[in-house]
């Protein structure tokens, strides 16, 4: 349970890093870290503050932290990623054995990356998340690569390294977007419920070239086709057919897009015996033909 400690606003420093009073004017707008390259200095205490205009996760992958947020304290076992917004008082207290990164990122790397679009990284910092990943292995491990990533172009500087950190950083980000969502998608369904959807998209991605039917998808993992589809239309908000489908436009549309083989041979690939009757069922799905789409 959280516990409540308080702080006058008057008592907690505003920093840009910790430690550092100003931003230089040139300051990266991305900034990646060791947890031990900042919190080693400190005997792994970082007292309560703040940082204007940075939003900051602390990616914890090992050990232990009690992070005091917003006036509560949790506790929390690695691997766990804490966002924090800028307005936020926050501090750190970290076990020696704590090991992770630290990514902190201008406002304008935030807002700037949805193009004027609904902002893509809002559930992620509205508010303080402590957003567990040991039981998402594959994501967790994609983000930890993103990370490893970020040290070694923060440490040796090439062309375009500003846009590179900030590919990287919004990369990072928006797989966090993806496991907090599928996290509370896991906690509203039951994690049964999840796992077999987890499955079945698993399926899907193996099989949809062959163009299984819902019997097929159903009896692989061993549940009713009915069940199967109620599933879908609970957690997707659309049939077992529907999701299969999409995916297969999907290929079709990146195989209309990148490849420059004739309609007929990309309709042959994915399994069409007829290509009239793959460009009928993709204009159904798409709004235009295969045609119209190649040239668009």
């Amino acid at each position: 349970m959280p516990t409540s400690t308080i702080h006058s606003a008057a008592e907690i420093p505003i920093f840009a890093l910790y430690g550092e009073q100003q931003q230089a004017e040139n300051a990266e707008l991305v900034h990646i870290e060791l947890i031990e390259t900042r919190s080693r200095l400190y005997d792994w205490h970082i007292a309560p503050h703040t940082h204007a205009g940075l939003f900051q996760v602390l990616f914890l992958l090992g050990g232990e932290v009690r992070a005091h947020v917003s006036g509560a304290l949790w506790e929390c076992r690695g691997p766990v990623a804490i966002t924090i917004h800028p307005s936020v008082a926050h501090g750190f207290d970290f076990s020696p054995e704590a090991h992770g990164y630290v990514l902190t990122v201008d406002q304008n790397v935030v807002f700037s990356a949805a193009d004027n679009r609904a902002n893509l990284f809002s559930s992620l910092f509205v508010a303080p998340l402590a957003i567990e990943l040991a039981g998402q292995p594959d994501m967790l491990a994609r983000i930890e690569q993103l990370l490893q990533h970020l040290i070694a172009e923060a440490a040796w500087p090439e062309y375009g390294n500003t846009l590179m950190l900030e590919w990287l950083a919004r990369s990072a980000l928006l797989l966090l977007v993806r496991a907090h969502a599928e996290r509370r998608l896991s906690d509203q369904s039951g994690r049964g419920d999840f796992e077999l959807f987890s499955r079945f998209r698993d399926e899907v991605e193996r099989h949809f070239k062959e163009q299984w039917q819902l019997a097929q998808y159903a009896s692989a993992l061993h549940v009713t086709p009915s069940r199967l589809n109620r599933l879908c239309l609970k957690l997707a908000g659309k049939s077992a057919f529907d999701i299969t489908q999409d995916r297969l436009m999907l290929e079709a549309c990146r195989k209309l897009t990148y490849l420059p083989a004739s309609i007929a041979s990309i309709a042959y690939e994915l399994g069409f015996q007829d290509p009239a009757y793959f460009s009928r069922l993709f204009k159904k799905r798409m709004g235009q033909s295969p045609k119209e789409f190649r040239r668009a």
